[in-house]
Parts: structure tokens; sequence; C-alpha cells
């Protein structure tokens, strides 16, 4: 049976006299000080097993804890699971048992199903908590936008017409050995055309190009006539196998046409009609700028004075900052009861429309990074608050920078649109009770 907190541990907490460890020790007072953090873990950990059957398993306290040393440390679970065997101290703040500790596809496992709206609640409850303690009241926020790119290689034509065409053999071969199908495979060829293209130019290339989307489109033809012939199939590893075989099979007919279009016709694709990656299909293809093009999500965020994160939310597609601007205030409004009294946006956010909705909230100072037409007397009461506004902005530059060096918000490497939302709220948390720690020491 699951427990939210263990009873008793055998000995008592050791913190040797190292920074990460007095950091470490605080984190733990502030967790023990929240327990309703544990309680919402606990609720994802027990949602699909029985919490009054079989083996008790990680605690809720547990699985937070170690979730949020993973993302402080940034190891694999590899390593966490050698480090909760080797280290004391880590040990000691995840409260186990000094006897035992988990292993990598136990900590996998239990991290993993932790939702992306608890890990917001999570969030939610430690700025609470922060409000209370008088570390950050709400009144002075920044908001800035970034992107966190997805777990991909850049995204060729050549690259994802053979990735379609391997991986639709690979599962052909898993429904070959359940029964009697035929097909051939073509990823010796496919493999060659996609390094033939890589190192040519011109006409030649085009004719690999179209001698590459002939094989995959032969790859593609064999997977109707197995779909039919499983359908009389009764066996469950087969009807598993037949699934993941639509799923591919619709990726690449997606990559099948984007690469016919743009290289044999030479059509330009639409940004929303094209896929970057089979295998992260939900990722969106970002210009930064008019400099460089991202593949990820954009994120936007919300800081406070004391550098806590406030606020994060993931966003689907290519949005403009300016259209995000009054979203963000409301949802200040709805953590807090009430607006802040000063709004420092970077330049990309500066509209008429945002700076007067905004002052209509009762917001008294919004200024932007960039003027963008605007006035210093509409945005500011003096060009001093202006100024001392523009510079608190620039700091959310360092924070963000902090975030994906040190709890890796640059790439998410974890799997999937959901898990790619559960991995930026992790990082966000476990930035934020560093944060919370530093300040209190």
């Amino acid at each position: 049976m699951r427990q939210n907190h263990e009873k008793q541990l055998p000995l008592s907490p050791l913190w040797p006299d190292h920074q990460l460890s007095e950091e470490l020790g605080v984190i733990s007072k502030i967790l023990d000080e929240t327990p309703q953090i544990s309680s919402l873990v606990l609720q994802d950990l027990c949602d699909t097993v029985s919490p009054k059957r079989g083996a008790s398993g990680m605690s809720g306290e547990q699985v937070l804890r170690c979730a949020v040393l993973k993302k402080i440390t940034q190891c694999s679970y590899e390593h966490l699971a050698f480090h909760l065997v080797d280290s004391l101290s880590f040990r000691s703040f995840c409260r186990l048992p000094y006897d035992a500790a988990p292993a990598r596809s136990t900590l996998q496992e239990n991290i993993s199903r932790i939702r992306s709206s608890t890990w917001q609640a999570i969030n939610q409850q430690l700025v609470s908590w922060a409000q209370k303690k008088g570390l950050e009241k709400g009144r002075k926020v920044r908001i800035d936008a970034t992107v966190v790119e997805s777990d991909i290689h850049y995204p060729l034509d050549s690259r994802l017409l053979y990735d379609s065409v391997r991986v639709t053999t690979r599962v052909l071969e898993q429904i070959a050995e359940q029964e009697k199908i035929h097909f051939h495979n073509h990823c010796r060829r496919a493999k060659r055309r996609c390094t033939n293209i890589r190192n040519s130019r011109g006409l030649k290339r085009k004719k690999y190009y179209a001698d590459l989307i002939r094989v995959t489109r032969k790859t593609r033809s064999y997977v109707e006539p197995v779909i039919s012939h499983s359908k009389r199939n009764r066996d469950p590893i087969t009807q598993a196998w037949v699934d993941e075989l639509k799923h591919w099979a619709h990726l690449m007919d997606q990559v099948i046409e984007q690469s016919y279009r743009r290289v044999i016709l030479g059509e330009a694709v639409p940004v929303d009609e094209k896929i970057v990656s089979i295998f992260e299909e939900h990722t969106d293809i970002l210009r930064k700028g008019g400099r460089d093009t991202l593949f990820g999500h954009k994120i936007f965020l919300t800081c406070g004075k004391s550098s806590l994160m406030l606020d994060c939310l993931l966003t689907r597609g290519n949005p403009a900052d300016q259209s995000l601007a009054c979203r963000m205030l409301r949802r200040q409004q709805k953590l807090f009861d009430r607006y802040p009294r000063q709004a420092s946006f970077d330049g990309g956010f500066a509209t008429a429309h945002n700076l007067e909705w905004a002052k209509k909230q009762g917001v008294q100072d919004v200024v932007f990074a960039k003027k963008a037409g605007l006035t210093i007397e509409n945005m500011a009461r003096s060009s001093w608050v202006y100024q001392q506004l523009r510079r608190f902005r620039a700091g959310i530059e360092g924070c963000i920078s902090t975030l994906k060096r040190v709890f890796g918000l640059r790439r998410c490497l974890w799997k999937g649109w959901d898990h790619f939302q559960r991995y930026v709220h992790a990082s966000i948390v476990s930035y934020n009770l560093v944060v919370l720690a530093r300040l209190l020491l």
C-alpha cells in the first residue's frame, strides 16, 4: 500500500558541510512545511492501480524528492540510482531507507507518472508559501518568452524518408514473427540514397530524391495488405504491432507528400502542413527574431522580484508575443487574486492595446523593452520608473539562462507532448525550490 510519508527513518538526516547539501536541507524543510504537495503526487501514483493492493512502492514524498533531485543534478536515471545508493545526503533528502534504494526503472516509472497539471499545482503551492513567508509578493513582475527545443536531429526530408522506411520495416519484421506476411526490406537502399542526397547537388540530387520517395512508397504499399490480413487475427500482440504500424503509416504519408511537393514540384510547403520529426511529431517550427529557426515549443514565463518563476505557459504553434500579454496578466490575477502593481515586458509584447488593457485592470506601470510607438508618459509614472523597470526586466534573461544551463530547459529529453509539458514544469518547480533555498540561506 502506497503511503504519503515514511513513518520512521532508521537514522536522522545527515547534511555535510557543502553548499549543495545545505540547499537540499533547506528544500527538505520547505517540502515538510507544505505536506499537501506530496499528497498531489500520491494521487498520480495511485490513479491507475489500487492503493490497497500489491507492493507498497515508493511514497509520494519519495517520488517528488527524487524527481527534484534529478532535475537539480541533471543526471540520468542510471546515475541517479547510483547516487541514491552511494550518497548519504541524497538518500537523506529523498527519505529513503539506508539499506535499499530504488532501481533505475523504478525511478523512471514513478517520476514519469507525475502529470503536468500536478507540477503546476505544486508550483502554485510554492508561490503561495513564498508569499506567506514574505519572500514574494507578486506586486512587480517581468514577462518574457523563450523556446524549449525537442530532442530531434535537424529535419531533412531525406532523413525523414529514411526514418520512415526504417521504422516501418522494423514493425513489419515484428509482425512477421507472429504470422506470415510478404514484404521486402529496403532499408539499405534508402540509407544509400539518403547518403547520396547529402553528398550531391542540383539535378543529381533531385534524381536521388525521386528514387528515395519511390522506395518509401514501395515500403508504404506493404502496410495495407498487412492491416487487412491482421483483421482476422485475434492475437493481442499482433494487434498491438498493427496499431503501431498504422501510426507510422500515417506519418509516412505526411513525409512523402511534403517531400514530393517541396523537392519534386518545387512548392513552398506552409509551416502548419510540415512535419519535422516522426518521433516527436508535436514539434513546432519557430522563427527567432528572423535569425534562427528552432524546433520545439514556445513557453511564456512570469518572474517575480525574488527571481521565482511565478507562472509558466506552454503553447502550440508560434503565437506572437503581443497576443499573450493580456493572458499572462490574467493568470497573475488568478494566482494572487489581484493584478500586479508593475509589469515589465519584452519588446515583442508592445502594443497600444496591451498597454491600454493593462492600465484598465489597475496595473500602474506597464513598461515594454521597446517603445514601438508608445511614449514613456503612457507607460510609467516617470522616466526614472521606466528605466528601473527596463533594467528589472533584463534580469529575467539571467533566470532563463539558469533554467536552460542548470535545469535542462534548453532541450526536452522526454518523449511526447504530454511528457514535454511534464519536463518543463518539473524544471520550473526544481528551479523555484533552489531559489527559495538560497533566499532562506
